[in-house]
């Protein structure tokens, strides 16, 4: 049995082989696959997920964040790693 991931600045966060984040067009809308489960992420979630790409940290998808929206990356560094950390204790992002 594999200990908790535990994602800090450094971690480089991506999804596992087996989850997909797919674009649905019957749907028309985003969808993360995984075997026998489909979820309906948010446009939030959707933008962080599309920036782990298993290249990028964490830190570095914050600061590309806080960019592209204007925010300081401090205002969005927890929120970020709050739903990381919680799609990772799922097995739904590793790093």
């Amino acid at each position: 049995m594999t200990g908790r991931v535990v994602l800090g600045t450094d971690s480089v966060p991506s999804l596992p082989r087996h989850i997909k984040l797919r674009w649905d067009k019957r749907r028309e809308k985003w969808v993360i696959q995984a075997p026998e489960k489909v979820m309906f992420p948010d446009e939030i979630a959707v933008e962080i997920l599309n920036k782990c790409d298993g290249a990028a940290t964490l830190g570095e998808i914050v600061a590309a964040l806080a960019a592209e929206y204007d925010e300081k990356p401090e205002d969005i560094a927890a929120d970020v790693t709050e739903m990381l950390q919680d799609l990772a204790d799922k097995g739904y992002v590793t790093a």
